[in-house]
């Protein structure tokens, strides 16, 4: 007993590692992480000067070159009217990745406040809430999100309203069982003592202990909410036909299947940043995971 005592007296005690501290660890023990975080940044920093660095419009025609092969004159070739393949890529990350961002902050978002109030309000407002969840649910994601934008019409702005109305019901569900379980804690009854209102208990004290969890399913959604824009442009519920949009374009290069480069370097867009994402993902759950922190 003296051997331990002396031994722990003796041996400094080291701070939990902070967040940063965590993060590096992570990023040395899992370099996907970094590498999903190379990409990810690499094609944000695309969209964003896409005109800038593409070589001719994106829309510009050129029937003369029309399915031409890569080579020095179109660098990924060029499509069925002599676009430019590279520079249609280039500006289509304008598109699909604004889209797929807005669908998560919106969806999640909306999904965070409607399970949030349903799991501190229970009762009637809960049960109401908590239906209409379910009846959303019922339905496969996909198909009720192509009636949303079949019936708003085809268009960049209705695909992406068609997708957040079908994606908040999963957030909401995790989000009003997560708030019950914090609601039982005794530092929100002190709260409730101390005089504090209903929507500052809920604002201030429980979702900052509910929110890890949603950061990561929307981290790791990214990726799927890209592949669903683009696959409601690939059946044409998307912008149109003519637009540099990823899916779009694979859409188009399936009728030329032949042209492997009209579906191949589109398609390798869509994949490489939905890896990225889902990389990045992983690795912010295993940083927010409180279970992951002991190790």
């Amino acid at each position: 007993m003296s051997l331990i005592s002396s031994i722990s007296s003796s041996t400094p005690v080291s701070a939990s590692p902070n967040w940063g501290q965590r993060a590096r660890y992570h990023l040395h023990r899992n370099p996907l992480v970094a590498l999903g975080l190379v990409i990810a940044a690499l094609w944000i920093v695309i969209a964003f000067i896409a005109p800038a660095i593409a070589p001719v419009e994106p829309l510009k025609q050129n029937l003369a070159n029309r399915l031409a092969v890569p080579g020095e004159l179109f660098l990924m070739g060029s499509d069925e009217l002599g676009r430019d393949i590279f520079s249609r890529v280039l500006w289509g990350s304008r598109i699909t990745i604004p889209a797929g961002l807005a669908v998560i902050i919106i969806g999640s978002a909306l999904g965070v406040i409607i399970g949030a109030v349903a799991g501190y309000a229970g009762g009637m407002i809960d049960e109401l809430l908590m239906r209409l969840t379910e009846l959303f649910m019922a339905f496969p994601f996909i198909i009720l999100a192509m009636a949303v934008t079949a019936a708003l019409g085809p268009d960049i702005q209705n695909a992406v309203i068609a997708l957040c109305v079908v994606w908040w019901p999963r957030y909401a569900r995790i989000l009003r069982g997560l708030v019950l379980e914090v609601k039982a804690q005794e530092y929100v009854e002190a709260a409730h003592s101390a005089g504090a209102g209903g929507l500052y208990i809920l604002f201030r004290t429980i979702l900052p202990n509910c929110i890890a969890p949603a950061v990561i399913l929307a981290t790791l959604d990214i990726g799927t909410a890209l592949i669903s824009f683009a696959a409601l442009s690939f059946i044409g519920l998307g912008p149109e036909p003519a637009s540099p949009e990823w899916g779009r374009m694979v859409s188009i290069g399936i009728d030329f299947f032949d042209q492997w480069w009209m579906w191949l370097f589109p398609g390798l867009a869509i994949a490489s940043l939905v890896m990225a994402f889902n990389f990045i993902g992983d690795g912010l759950r295993d940083i927010l995971d409180p279970r992951l922190r002991g190790e």
